[in-house]
């Protein structure tokens, strides 16, 4: 396993000033998040099959000043991008191989270290807590279907 100063002086992303560059990156095929990016073990999923650059590759841009996720390889890794249709939270599927590492890098979140497999890199949808408590939307929204079914009968 490398050191996040290794990892640095390899793929090139410097993270802040504030994080331990002798840490070792832990190496991980669960279930893992770093910032808004989940990577979700689904080995009965296809392999990717376009090969991660030497350059790595970026999954999620930075926006409105914020940094971009890179996804780095060492080893063979590959990495098949999700239809961009606006609507969906997946990124991609990523495949590392057997005696392979890939790699999120992050300026504020350092690096995350992923096993061998095949996961689905996803975004995590922020919680809009201005919106009504869910239970109270689901109550209103059951009462309202049950008043357009009551029957009502009309003398003549």
């Amino acid at each position: 396993m490398k050191t996040l100063g290794e990892a640095i002086e390899v793929h090139g992303i410097d993270v802040d000033e504030h994080l331990d560059r002798q840490m070792t990156i832990p190496v991980l095929t669960g279930l893992q998040a770093q910032g808004d990016v989940m990577v979700v073990p689904r080995p009965a999923l296809g392999p990717a099959t376009a090969a991660i650059p030497r350059a790595g590759l970026p999954v999620v841009r930075g926006e409105f000043g914020g940094h971009t996720h890179t996804l780095l390889a060492e080893g063979a890794a590959a990495f098949d991008a999700a239809s961009e249709d606006g609507e969906g939270l997946d990124l991609g599927t990523l495949t590392v191989s057997e005696g392979s590492v890939a790699y999120l890098a992050h300026p504020e979140h350092a690096y995350s270290g992923i096993g061998p497999g095949t996961y689905v890199l996803r975004r995590q949808r922020e919680l809009d807590t201005s919106r009504p408590d869910a239970e109270a939307v689901t109550e209103r929204a059951v009462a309202a279907a049950r008043e357009r079914e009551r029957v009502r009968y009309v003398r003549d």
